[in-house]
Formats: C-alpha cells, sequence, structure tokens
C-alpha cells in the first residue's frame, strides 16, 4: 500500500472514531439529564459511599459540627436545633402561661379588694408615730424597688411588646424605645444587685422564722376577718416570706442575668447540674455547649421574672391601696402608733421595754428645773 492510502485509511479511521464519539455523546447527554433529575446528581439510592443522605443530614441535625478556620468555632455547626426549642418554648407557653399568671395576679386583688376592700387602722389614727425605718434602711429599699420597676417594665416589652406595644405606636417608635429599654435593663441590673445586697444585709436577722409565725400563718394574718390582728415582731410572717422570695429570685435572677450580659462566658447549668448530680438529686445533664447554656439562662431568666413581678404585685397592694398606713413605713418612715399595735404589737412591746418609744423616752428624762 502505497502512502497516499495510507494516508487516506488513516483519515478514514479518525474520521469513524470521531462519528461514534460524537453518536454516543449525543445518546448519552439525555440518560444523563435524567439521572441528575432523578437524583440530583448523586449517586441513585440515596447513598454516599457507605452511609446515606438521611444518616448525613440526622447527624447535623443533631448538632455535629465541621471544622473552620475561623475564629469562631460555633460557625462550624450548620444547624443548631435547640434554637427551634428556646423559639418554640419562649413564643409559646412560657409568654401564654406567663401572661395568664399575671393576669390571675391583678384579677385576685381585684377579688380581694372588692371583698374585703382596704384593712384600715381600726382603733383609728393617734397622731402619734414611730419610727418604722431609717433613711438608710429606706433608701436601700427603693434602690431595689426603682430598678426593679424599670428591669419589669423593660422585660415585659421584650415579652409582650411587639404584641401590645408595637401595633399601637408603629415599628419605628417601638425600636426606638426597645434600644432605650434594654440599655437601662443592662445597666440599672447592677442597681438592682446593690439594693438586693443592702436589704439582706440589713433586715435577715429580722427575717428568721420563729413560732409567733405559725400563729400568724394559722390566721391568715387576719387579711381575711375584721377585728383580728395575730401578734408579729417587726416582720410578719407574710412579710418574711416575701423577703426570702425576693432574695431567692434576686439571687437566681441575678445570677443568669450576668450570664446574658457576658455571653458564653459562664457555665451555670452545668454546674449546677454536675452539684445537683453530687448531691443524688436527679441525673442532671453535665455537658452543655455554650449555645445551649445561653439558651437556658435567657429561658430560666424570663421564668423567675414572671414569678418574681407576680409576687410584687401583691406586694404593691398590701403596701399602698390595700392597707392603710403601710404606704408610710417606706414613705416618710414612721408609721402611726395604733397601726403598729395592731401589727406588729410584739415589735411595739420590745420598744417599751428597750425604751425607744417616744413616751417612754419622755418619761425617762428628768423634769426640767
Amino acid at each position: 500500500m502505497n502512502t497516499r492510502s495510507k494516508i487516506a485509511t488513516a483519515r478514514l479511521s479518525l474520521t469513524s472514531l470521531f462519528a461514534l464519539l460524537l453518536t454516543l455523546l449525543v445518546l448519552a447527554l439525555p440518560l444523563s439529564e435524567s439521572g441528575y433529575a432523578q437524583s440530583g446528581g448523586v449517586v441513585p439510592g440515596n447513598t454516599q459511599g457507605t452511609s446515606a443522605d438521611s444518616d448525613f443530614w440526622r447527624e447535623i441535625r443533631r448538632g455535629k459540627q465541621g471544622t473552620v478556620s475561623i475564629p469562631d468555632k460555633q460557625a462550624g455547626q450548620l444547624i443548631q436545633s435547640e434554637g427551634d426549642s428556646w423559639r418554640a418554648i419562649r413564643n409559646g407557653p412560657m409568654v401564654t402561661w406567663g401572661g395568664w399568671a399575671l393576669f390571675g395576679t391583678i384579677a385576685l386583688l381585684a377579688l380581694f379588694y372588692a371583698g374585703r376592700g382596704r384593712i384600715a387602722i381600726e382603733s383609728g389614727r393617734s397622731g402619734r408615730t414611730l419610727e418604722r425605718f431609717t433613711d438608710f434602711e429606706r433608701m436601700s429599699h427603693w434602690i431595689l424597688a426603682v430598678s426593679f420597676i424599670v428591669l419589669a417594665i423593660t422585660g415585659l416589652n421584650m415579652l409582650y411588646g411587639k404584641y401590645a406595644i408595637m401595633p399601637i405606636v408603629g415599628d419605628q417608635a417601638f425600636s426606638s424605645v426597645t434600644a432605650l429599654g434594654k440599655w437601662l435593663h443592662n445597666f440599672l441590673a447592677f442597681g438592682f444587685v446593690l439594693g438586693l445586697v443592702l436589704i439582706f444585709l440589713r433586715w435577715v436577722r429580722h427575717n428568721i422564722p420563729n413560732r409567733e409565725d405559725f400563729v400568724w400563718l394559722a390566721q391568715a394574718g387576719g387579711l381575711f376577718t375584721r377585728g383580728n390582728h395575730p401578734p408579729a415582731r417587726k416582720f410578719n410572717a407574710g412579710q418574711k416570706i416575701v423577703f426570702w422570695m425576693v432574695i431567692i429570685c434576686g439571687v437566681s435572677i441575678s445570677l443568669s442575668g450576668v450570664s446574658l450580659l457576658f455571653p458564653f462566658q459562664t457555665t451555670m447549668f452545668a454546674d449546677t447540674s454536675a452539684f445537683l448530680n453530687s448531691i443524688g438529686f436527679a441525673n442532671m445533664p453535665t455537658e452543655l455547649t455554650p449555645m445551649q447554656e445561653m439558651h437556658l439562662s435567657q429561658l430560666w431568666h424570663s421564668v423567675v421574672a414572671l414569678v418574681f413581678i407576680a409576687l410584687i404585685l401583691a406586694h404593691i397592694y398590701i403596701g399602698s391601696m390595700g392597707m392603710e398606713g403601710a404606704f408610710d413605713a417606706m414613705g416618710s418612715g414612721q408609721v402611726d402608733a395604733n397601726w403598729a399595735k395592731e401589727h406588729h404589737s410584739i415589735w411595739v412591746e420590745e420598744l417599751e421595754r428597750s425604751g425607744d418609744l417616744p413616751d417612754a423616752k419622755a418619761a425617762a428624762q428628768p423634769p426640767a428645773e
């Protein structure tokens, strides 16, 4: 075969090979598109090597983390499922039941006022007063009270503001009010802690339970019956309950507030669970992620706050419109002598024995020459 014939044969072979490849490519394109549409570009059967797609996504859903090169290692977690649970609890039962608890407290106080009326000083005002609280004690109380009221209002705005306030004032005004409220909430929290420490140090010795408290509780403090005034020291059993509830709720809400002010820096719930496990209380989880700690802190902070607010609503009622002469104790620090004898008879007797009553002091002084 001469050279010309060999070249012609080679050209024919190359042409045939190209035509065959082109034919195969044309035939393969529809099959490829159909397979991609059916399987999304992965191996049919939802398998990736030895694991299925469902296994892969199930692990991600459970919080499986990958590796990232940026400082924020939490970015390696594609799906953070606890966030769904947190949102469902916060926007569901917590907001609903918390609202009913506050509404129920106000309704019960209104019913009590309608049935009992204002608790009056039955023997009338005497015109003589006793010092109930010093200036320092009243200052400590009002530091705690004012900061608590601002914290309560701004906190309730965070929970219910978008439902109750935003539709009335509009998005822009609500945004400005909430931003200011958040700033006040963060910084007045330190005033609340200060007031909590001051009242604890000043009044803890007066709030130790004693046997008179059982008598007071058995008679419900005489709140439901006229003319019934069970004996009490400087603080009666009801005031002692409020005091210890304020201390317990105040400490708890302060600790969870610290974890929210300084996020991802504390392990309060993991440490608490470890302590409970050490005393055999329960089998509590101790391995919590920083995000789980934040979720629990926020939920706990809100739940305790709602209980706290309901308690203080009752305290405000009885200390103002609910009982005649009660507000004077924290207003001027001076209470009417008859009010003191009716509600804190043992305390008045102690003042008489110690010579701290105004009349006793006057009698102890020698007559002027």
